[in-house]
């Protein structure tokens, strides 16, 4: 038995998530069933993070057991030429130690969320971002972001079917820029976490939002955030503008 660690990126646009759900295609049964058709075997595969529909990944870190003899390369190779015409890649593959865990021996991930901030109807990226209209201000937002920053507990931004134990975490970076792009002017909020709770970044960016508009305050954010409420949240962004980014590990340079 080998165990090999996946880089996936995958468009998450016609998926229910990456874990399997029973209600709809996932990005773990569309890799789960070409490693079965690779190998005859039926192998499990698990990964560093969970997303939700419509969420995208740019380098999600996963991790299989394949008894069969193949080289990392030839099961790259493999994963790529099956998955295909869906919209997921193995950007790379390699052999870890058995103990080497995808989950559990991540100590970061890092997240980007994507809004298009033009009153033109987005196009090319209606999938990708999240459209805003209303002009932004994104010093306002990269201030009020930092009263997020540290070890807080995030109920008010966590969702109402999280099943994580304990609401808090430690949120390492949330910051705020703005970016030109092809597609004009984009907010790009960078996060970055140990761990995060479900729908925590989506919600931290939609009380964000209120912030460029000038609906919210950095002292409402804070409220917010010591409300310890979910019914304090102002806004829930839309899922198709964030994407996983990278996944660390003590053994890759953490």
């Amino acid at each position: 038995m080998t165990r090999f660690a996946l880089t996936l990126e995958f468009d998450g646009t016609p998926y229910q998530g990456l874990q399997r759900q029973k209600h709809g295609p996932s990005v773990q049964q569309a890799v789960e069933e070409a490693l079965h058709r690779i190998t005859g075997e039926d192998i499990a595969m698990h990964s560093a993070g969970r997303t939700d529909t419509g969420v995208h990944a740019l380098a999600m870190r996963a991790h299989v057991d394949i008894e069969k003899d193949l080289s990392a390369f030839r099961v790259m190779e493999a994963l790529n030429a099956q998955l295909r015409p869906a919209p997921i890649a193995v950007l790379a593959c390699e052999v870890v130690p058995d103990d080497w865990h995808s989950r559990f021996s991540c100590t970061g991930r890092r997240y980007l969320y994507r809004i298009v901030n033009r009153r033109a109807p987005v196009a090319l990226a209606r999938k990708r971002a999240w459209q805003v209209a209303r002009e932004l201000d994104p010093e306002a937002m990269h201030s009020a972001a930092q009263a997020l920053v540290g070890r807080h507990d995030f109920t008010t931004f966590r969702s109402v079917s999280c099943q994580a134990k304990d609401p808090v975490k430690t949120l390492d970076r949330l910051d705020v820029e703005q970016v030109a792009t092809a597609f004009g002017p984009e907010i790009h909020i960078h996060a970055a976490a140990r761990s995060f709770l479900h729908h925590q970044v989506r919600s931290m960016v939609g009380c964000l939002k209120l912030v460029g508009v000038g609906t919210w305050s950095k002292d409402r954010l804070a409220d917010a955030l010591e409300a310890r409420d979910r019914a304090a949240l102002g806004l829930n962004a839309p899922p198709h503008g964030l994407y996983f980014v990278e996944a660390s590990y003590p053994d890759e340079g953490e």
